[in-house]
């Protein structure tokens, strides 16, 4: 495994397992909007090295450690740590603008960030398939993709559960804008997958611009 991607993971876990058993460590460090807005900027990063729970943390961490490789070797190790970053933070920031008026909203995961590698993946290798626990045939990825982020903004429109599908979007839209940045050439050798992919991200910004969400 790449040095960095394992410590990454390492550090990831680490920070979990002291936070399940710390809960003032958990407090201090996850996404709360207030405690944001007073200054605590750095929660905006911190959060991403916490989960709710040992499920949480093992999903993200596996959907990291088969999809982060891909990047790697397209983008070299420390574009994918850059991109990682921009991920959880455009993920971040997006949680922040949806939630701006919720004080006590708070959130952790490194979800926005594993959203924002996967999109990435899948721009690189548009044919790769996945393979879900549930369904036992091989999905193209791209359709895994868009079909997650038409999920996330019936999540966002809902309300219904405890995930934070704005986090996921603002991830997704990180890892998707930072890979073409990257690798332009994409735009016209894949122009089809870029376009599918982007979909869902306009229909985000429709409905949030004319209040839909």
């Amino acid at each position: 495994m790449n040095a960095i991607l394992l410590v990454l993971i390492g550090a990831t876990i680490y920070i979990s397992y002291k936070g399940f058993n710390d809960y003032n460590f958990f407090s201090t460090y996850k996404f709360h909007v207030g405690s944001i807005k007073a200054g605590e900027q750095f929660r905006m990063l911190t959060s991403g090295f916490l989960h709710n729970d040992i499920p949480h943390l093992a999903f993200n961490m596996l959907t990291l450690y088969f999809f982060a490789p891909l990047v790697i070797g397209h983008f070299g190790s420390i574009t994918f740590l850059i991109m990682y970053f921009i991920s959880l933070a455009s993920g971040s920031l997006l949680a922040l603008n949806f939630h701006k008026n919720e004080y006590s909203y708070s959130a952790v995961g490194a979800s926005g960030a594993v959203t924002g590698i996967l999109y990435s993946a899948i721009l690189i290798d548009p044919s790769m398939s996945l393979y879900l626990f549930f369904i036992p045939i091989p999905i193209p990825a791209y359709i895994f993709g868009i079909g997650y982020l038409l999920y996330s903004i019936y999540g966002m429109k809902a309300k219904n559960d405890n995930i934070g599908h704005v986090a996921h979007f603002g991830g997704a839209i990180g890892g998707f804008a930072t890979t073409l940045l990257q690798s332009p050439y994409m735009l016209y050798e894949n122009t089809l997958m870029v376009f599918l992919l982007l979909i869902p991200i306009i229909i985000l910004f429709f409905l949030s611009k004319n209040g839909k969400l």
